[in-house]
């Protein structure tokens, strides 16, 4: 399973971002050969508005099944629901040991998000 954690780093043990669609990585981990390779977000990161939106088509272009973060806005929520990927919310710490936490069943799967949206 590839699963992606929010991150100001590159690497597990980089921090761990608490926002998803302005995170400045995604560190896409699998779970299966525990490899991981470093997305940028960039583009998102400073975008003037819908950066949730844009940030949840370009995770689910990486193929991942679930995405880890501190917090989720509704339309990001939304666009990641649409897009069928698993929503964790409440990471802490480095992007190890928020797998970790996911690993050992310790994160909250989001059923709606749990921030509000910056541009209402």
């Amino acid at each position: 399973m590839k699963i992606a954690v929010t991150a100001q780093g590159g690497d597990l043990e980089s921090l761990g971002d608490p926002r998803f669609g302005r995170a400045r990585v995604f560190v896409v981990f699998d779970t299966e050969t525990q490899q991981c390779i470093s997305v940028d977000n960039q583009v998102n990161f400073n975008s003037v508005q819908g950066a949730g939106i844009q940030a949840a088509g370009a995770v689910a272009d990486l193929g991942v099944s679930a995405v880890i973060t501190g917090n989720v806005g509704p339309k990001a929520f939304a666009a990641l629901q649409a897009a069928q990927l698993a929503v964790y919310t409440g990471a802490t710490g480095t992007v190890r040991e928020a797998i970790e936490a996911f690993q050992a069943g310790r994160l909250n799967l989001a059923h709606s998000p749990n921030v509000q949206g910056h541009w209402a």
